[in-house]
């Protein structure tokens, strides 16, 4: 079966690239592409996407808003936000609301197959320059919240590479341990953090600084 990629962007030639790029590839395929999220929830209902691309400055309702009315109905569908916008505190405000990966549209012929594979794999997939900023929103968290947040040095290694963007097949090379021990420390993580995806994950990181 391929994977049903539902797109939202505003900008029409956008749209028909990224249906030409999603196309091209032999296990992707287009559920379909919206100019706004203003009928999100009946959208997900009706095409069962697999995977959202979601930009953040649309009219009507923009992405960020998009993806937080997402997350009420689908709390586990992965969301990459797609934009031209890396600036802190949309990168911020995306990962809080629920996003699961971060894009830069000139980066979107490179990156946009592969990140689509990553997310369905359990990964945070994000642009280079992205995930840099995201790692300089987390500074090392202090002792106290450490104990706080109760997670072992293997689990706080995996958040890192969680917060980094790895899929769990890159966890467990960088790691030296096999892809079923980084999903039985993921679902750790996710039980001591209360959270249930690796969004969820990344963004309770940031927010608590437990990386």
């Amino acid at each position: 079966m391929a994977i049903k990629v539902l797109v939202y962007d505003d900008n029409e030639a956008l749209r028909t690239s990224i249906g030409a790029l999603i196309e091209s590839e032999d296990d992707l395929e287009m559920a379909a592409a919206m100019p706004n999220a203003e009928t999100v929830e009946t959208d997900l209902e009706q095409m069962r996407p697999d995977v959202v691309l979601m930009d953040i400055d649309m009219p009507v309702v923009d992405g960020v808003a998009a993806v937080r009315r997402i997350r009420q109905v689908s709390p586990q569908l992965p969301v990459i936000m797609l934009t031209i916008f890396d600036d802190t505190d949309n990168i911020f405000n995306a990962i809080c609301a629920g996003a699961s990966g971060y894009l830069l549209k000139q980066h979107v012929t490179e990156e946009l197959p592969g990140a689509v594979r990553t997310v369905l794999a359990g990964g945070a997939p994000m642009t280079g320059s992205v995930a840099k900023k995201v790692l300089a929103m987390v500074p090392k968290a202090a002792a106290p919240e450490q104990e706080t947040s109760n997670l072992t040095n293997k689990e706080t290694a995996i958040l890192q590479l969680l917060v980094k963007g790895y899929s769990y097949k890159m966890m467990a090379t960088e790691l030296g341990v096999t892809i079923d021990t980084v999903r039985f420390h993921i679902k750790k993580i996710y039980d001591k953090l209360h959270v249930h995806s690796a969004a969820g994950a990344v963004s309770r990181a940031i927010r608590d600084k437990l990386v």
